[in-house]
């Protein structure tokens, strides 16, 4: 119970608006209205007073540390607020990297699998080609060698018919020739 709240009223109601119709005013006489009010406020302990201004004070503490809590939480949510757009946007920059990367990595994979198949494919080509020159050149030798044949057996066809030629003349003077050669 506020005792000074309540003799402020009493104040009021009593002094300050008293009754009245025209000049007539009845009720209390508020002077001695007036001068009871301010001898119970002496008379009052100033421990009183002192709890009556202490409990003002602390009503203004409070509602200071509340103001005071209130713009704190405020700027904390303000502040969680930022820092979780924050996080988003750098999550949202690392998803994009990522995404970057993949398809660069998926990019290249591709890349890969294409030069495989590109250098397999000429592997393949360049063995082919080399076995048919291998078989050219087998057929070019042996034709070449037939050809050799062809021309050796016809010079060995006229070395013989030469020899053939030859031999019943100097068939007596060849022969011991031979024979010192053989030797």
């Amino acid at each position: 119970m506020d005792v000074l709240r309540i003799l402020e009223e009493l104040h009021e109601e009593a002094v300050l608006r008293p009754r009245s119709f025209g000049p007539i005013t009845w009720g209390l006489n508020r002077d001695e209205v007036s001068m009871l009010i301010t001898k119970v406020r002496a008379s009052l302990p100033s421990e009183l007073k002192i709890a009556v201004q202490t409990v003002r004070d602390s009503e203004r503490i409070v509602d200071t540390a509340r103001e005071d809590a209130y713009m704190t939480v405020e700027g904390a949510r303000k502040e969680g607020e930022r820092v979780i757009a924050e996080a988003n946007l750098e999550a949202q920059r690392i998803l994009d990297q990522a995404k970057i990367q993949q398809e660069r990595m998926i990019s290249e994979s591709e890349i890969l699998k294409i030069s495989k198949a590109q250098s397999e494919e000429i592997r393949n080509a360049a063995e082919r080609e080399a076995s048919q020159m291998r078989k050219g050149a087998e057929k070019y030798a042996y034709d070449v060698l037939s050809h050799l044949e062809a021309v050796v057996g016809k010079i060995m066809t006229s070395v013989d018919r030469s020899k053939t030629e030859i031999r019943p003349e100097q068939a007596t003077a060849v022969a011991p020739v031979r024979e010192r050669v053989r030797a």
